[in-house]
């Protein structure tokens, strides 16, 4: 029996797949938080201490590379972080590490896009991080690159630009916890399932945009994400 609605359901939201005219949709966006020890030291903490956390944004804060996204409300120190991201294309539950591969689909660059002074308060009166990190527009991603064309890639270069000038300059190999660590610890937790997304963690180096700037990064073997920040809404 077809389901009908009360209201016309949302699109879906999708990622671009890397030499396809199909896209990846997605489920869920789940994001490793202080997963480099430089970026964890320029935020506060020592991240020699402290197991991996995880915090999400919405299915469509997802934007295309190449995109505007504009300056966001209610925010005057408005962050990038780039990221390595992970496609999960098998479901799962307690997965073994020695197994965690097996459930990846690809691999992409993305930014976790943060209003920095919302995460802040959040984090000084011990409330959730939402409006400082899942708002509108929040998970840049550029193109998934599958496994069969890019393997598993756990060294090579991660780095960001504004308006040319670089301001990370990092190698994924020194995540603090590695791609099939962090699938297995999330999925202790969570049902993974295809078209779930993990932002696994930025290197340090974040900073402040303004309307206007051009931002660019990329991944060794995956490709550059570019976008450019829009007027405030």
């Amino acid at each position: 029996m077809t389901a009908s609605f009360v209201i016309d359901p949302p699109a879906t939201a999708s990622v671009a797949v890397d030499g396809s005219a199909e896209r990846f949709p997605v489920r869920r966006i789940f994001c490793v938080g202080r997963n480099y020890a430089a970026h964890a030291r320029e935020m506060g903490t020592d991240p020699d201490r402290e197991p991996p956390f995880f915090f999400t944004k919405p299915a469509d804060a997802v934007v295309d590379s190449g995109g505007a996204v504009p300056y966001p409300p209610e925010t005057s120190n408005f962050h990038f972080e780039i990221e390595l991201v992970v496609a999960i294309g098998q479901a799962g539950f307690r997965i073994p590490e020695g197994k965690a591969l097996d459930h990846v689909y690809g691999y992409a660059v993305g930014i976790d896009l943060t209003r920095r002074d919302l995460q802040g308060q959040a984090k000084d009166t011990g409330r959730p991080w939402d409006w400082g990190k899942a708002f509108d527009l929040s998970a840049p991603c550029a193109p998934l690159h599958t496994v069969a064309n890019a393997g598993h890639p756990a060294a090579g270069r991660i780095w960001l630009a504004v308006n040319d000038d670089v301001k990370q300059d990092a190698d994924i190999n020194e995540l603090i916890w590695s791609v099939p660590e962090i699938i297995s610890i999330c999925s202790q937790s969570m049902r993974l399932a295809p078209g779930d997304l993990i932002y696994t963690g930025t290197p340090a180096g974040v900073g402040p945009m303004v309307a206007g700037d051009r931002v660019t990064g990329g991944v060794d073997g995956l490709g550059e994400i570019a976008l450019t920040i829009g007027d405030p809404v």
